[in-house]
């Protein structure tokens, strides 16, 4: 989650997913950004969610991930979801509570930016292990994302890292890192929310086309590797692989 809009909470949330099932965890997405989902783009994913009498079920990317998202439904992409709070809350509700989501190691919950309906629906709704804060440099939107870390304290839910993306841009040509965006604010953050720093993700020209490309399975870096072990290490349950607890 994040205060603020723009700051990558999909993107962050699609990578954690690819680093801990290239680790042979079992995982899912759950995409709670109502009106404006971007996962099923990311992960290419244009097939309707089939059902029965007993749930839903979400669809499967490439590599094993589980995802639901409210763009699965609609007739095309660019539809427009114009929904107020209570329809958005029970959306989802019911992407946790009638979806079959099998045997999971990790969910992951993309959440909107702000502090209002969805992020209060899920924090009260779902019973979530704790909180991974995205964020970039500047500090308008560092003052923002605080107020997000304050209701994760506020509602008791623990956090389990930050990560500041679009950190940087490595430029080969002259073997350096580039600040676009200012001085970076990462470990402040970590202080601050008295959390681990997760991870500083560059701003990656590879990456944005593979995920405009709904490729971004295909990524691959250090970066990832990284991830997925600072989830890993962040999560209370430290479950080896297979030995999740959904049902």
């Amino acid at each position: 989650m994040s205060g603020k809009g723009g700051v990558g909470k999909s993107l962050v949330s699609g990578l954690t997913a690819i680093a801990l099932r290239r680790k042979g965890y079992e995982v899912g997405i759950l995409d709670a950004d109502i009106t404006g989902p971007s996962i099923p783009k990311m992960f290419d994913l244009t097939d309707h969610p089939a059902g029965n009498d007993s749930g839903l079920l979400p669809v499967t990317s490439k590599s094993g991930i589980e995802i639901m998202s409210i763009n699965l439904f609609l007739p095309g992409e660019d539809e427009a979801v114009i929904w107020r709070g209570p329809l958005i809350g029970k959306a989802i509700t019911q992407f946790w509570e009638d979806v079959l989501w099998g045997n999971l190691d990790y969910l992951i919950v993309d959440l909107p930016p702000g502090t209002a309906d969805a992020p209060l629906t899920v924090m009260q709704t779902l019973p979530i292990s704790g909180v991974i804060v995205v964020f970039t440099p500047q500090d308008l939107t560092s003052m923002i994302v605080r107020k997000a870390v304050n209701m994760a304290r506020q509602m008791d839910k623990r956090i389990l890292g930050v990560v500041e993306n679009m950190s940087y841009l490595y430029v080969p040509e002259i073997n350096k890192n580039i600040e676009i965006f200012g001085k970076s604010r990462a470990e402040e953050m970590s202080i601050s929310a008295n959390a681990p720093l997760i991870g500083r993700l560059p701003i990656d020209p590879a990456l944005a086309r593979l995920c405009d490309e709904g490729q971004i399975e295909r990524y691959d870096s250090d970066i990832m590797t990284e991830l997925g072990e600072s989830i890993v290490r962040s999560t209370s349950a430290n479950i080896p692989p297979g030995q999740g607890k959904n049902d």
